[in-house]
């Protein structure tokens, strides 16, 4: 086997958990994936891999080789893609990160017609609303929800997106409603815990300014903290993708309109060594449509 199989095989390996999740996925023995990891190991003269009888994790030089192989085995991927022919489908793997919320309301039907627009393409899809480091964590894509931190990544803006703080009927009648930004020091905030701390952004004196709030419930899950305001315990800032119906139907009202930040932005981003990729750019044109026009889309319904 040569040297990019053996890469190959040690990150589906990491990826899937073990040496017989690997070799379903690769159609191989489990005793051969076994033995290239070990012959590999050997020819490199260091430990890749700790294994135990129900785990397997990687030591620091392994987690450092199985990065470079990733990258390695990218740029191959690319390359032979970027030397087929003009207009040749999309394939593939495309490691993909979601937030969760997002994903399940508003993502999943685009992804399921990128599927079937697209047979060639594998999606491996992870869900959650921690950040990720794209280039460390080894994804081809991300989406990514409100202002971006300055990076190197490349980003594509998809829609806009309008965030607001509301709060239930009961809530207001038993709480009052605030009507300043310092009114808020009496009100309990459901929180959003991310890297930036406790604090939500609001448009003060004409710029964004960030506010220290406090609360009985923090959480990093937009739905969650969307039900415990629906059930009355206290104020959320969160996109109106995920508070959207129940302010339509009445369960929350919008507090503080006046002082809502400019509409965020949901953008497409990855690693600009992928801006070439075929896959790539042909989920993040895919994307584009359905963004642009979701109800006339065929491959978008909802």
């Amino acid at each position: 086997m040569s040297r990019l199989e053996d890469m190959a095989i040690l990150v589906e390996v990491v990826d899937r958990g073990g040496f017989s999740a690997a070799a379903a996925r690769l159609a191989l023995s489990k005793q051969l994936v076994s033995r290239r990891i070990t012959d590999l190991e050997a020819r490199l003269g260091v430990q890749l891999l700790l294994r135990t009888t129900r785990r397997i994790a990687l030591t620091d030089l392994g987690r450092e080789f199985v990065d470079r192989a990733r990258r390695i085995l990218q740029d191959a991927d690319e390359a032979e893609q970027a030397m087929s022919s003009h207009g040749a489908a999309p394939r593939g793997t495309l490691r993909l990160s979601v937030p969760l919320s997002f994903g399940l309301s508003d993502l999943s039907p685009m992804l399921i017609g990128f599927m079937r627009l697209q047979p060639g393409v594998e999606i491996d899809l992870d869900l959650s609303d921690r950040p990720v480091d794209l280039v460390a964590d080894g994804f081809d894509m991300a989406i990514r929800i409100g202002a971006l931190a300055d990076s190197t990544l490349i980003a594509r803006k998809l829609s806009d997106l309008a965030f607001g703080i509301c709060a239930s009927p009961d809530y207001l009648r038993q709480r009052g409603e605030p009507e300043t930004i310092e009114d808020l020091k009496h009100h309990s905030c459901l929180l959003f815990r991310h890297s930036k701390g406790l604090s939500w952004l609001f448009q003060l004196r004409g710029k964004l300014e960030r506010v220290a709030v406090s609360g009985i419930l923090r959480a990093n899950n937009g739905e969650v903290l969307r039900d415990a305001a629906i059930a009355g315990l206290g104020l959320v800032q969160l996109p109106e993708f995920i508070t959207g119906p129940a302010l339509n139907d009445g369960r929350l009202v919008p507090v503080l309109a006046a002082f809502a930040p400019p509409a965020g932005a949901v953008y497409a981003v990855h690693p600009a060594r992928r801006q070439r990729s075929a896959t790539v750019r042909a989920l993040s044109d895919h994307l584009a449509v359905c963004f642009s026009d979701p109800a006339s889309s065929p491959i978008y319904n909802r």
